[in-house]
């Protein structure tokens, strides 16, 4: 369920974030590595594979490559933001139209 901030409401979760349109920018914790993801196409592929969708949850399942490559070990990012979406956002296959509908509607009642 969201939460709210000075007024704004906040997701707590990848479908929240994806109904109201925020993309999630996953930064590196120990290098200035950052990317941004669709959120549409990143909560349908953690509901593909049963994935827990929130947040705080979300965060580890994300690792840094950069890091991987150069020490040989997976760094985990700093807590996921919210930002604008934008046509720089890496985008993972949608869910179709029926399937976000659906979703849509659960999430309304």
């Amino acid at each position: 369920m969201a939460r709210y901030a000075h007024g704004t409401r906040v997701a707590t979760n990848l479908f929240e974030a994806a109904a109201w349109h925020k993309a999630i920018r996953v930064a590196c914790s120990a290098c200035p590595h950052n990317v941004t993801f669709n959120p549409h196409g990143l909560w349908w592929y953690f509901q593909r594979k049963r994935f827990d969708d929130d947040l705080r949850a979300a965060r580890q399942r994300f690792w840094c490559r950069e890091c991987g490559r150069r020490i040989g070990r997976r760094i985990r990012p700093r807590p996921l933001e919210l930002v604008e979406e934008s046509d720089a956002d890496i985008r993972l296959p949608m869910p179709d139209e029926r399937e976000w509908k659906r979703a849509i509607n659960r999430f309304r009642n």
